[in-house]
């Protein structure tokens, strides 16, 4: 699965993603895109979006994309905060599909 790293989330997150291809948003070249336009522009080019924006699922209408959005909902976005959650996200990109969101809790 191609997965997309958005600004907010620790680049050191990208090593736990041992099966997955993955890439930071400055990587891919979309550094500066805000939610709607970096969703367009990752939309067809990547399976997944992996944000802590927890708004982001209020604020765009995620159906009309063609990526799926794995939320981080942690107290922190640091790499300790957000490792905890890895085996979660993990098993939720198994079974993701474009359009879906999956909010994984600390």
């Amino acid at each position: 699965m191609k997965v997309l790293l958005d600004e907010c989330v620790t680049r050191y997150l990208k090593r736990d993603f041992s099966a997955h291809e993955v890439f930071t948003v400055e990587e891919a070249g979309f550094k500066g895109l805000k939610n709607g336009r970096l969703l367009q522009a990752a939309s067809g080019q990547y399976d997944a979006l992996v944000t802590v924006d927890q708004n982001l699922t209020y604020q765009q209408n995620l159906k009309s994309f063609h990526i799926a959005v794995v939320v981080l909902a942690a107290m922190r976005s640091t790499y300790p905060m957000l490792r905890p959650l890895m085996s979660e996200v993990l098993d939720a990109l198994d079974r993701i599909r474009p359009g879906d969101v999956v909010v994984v809790k600390a």
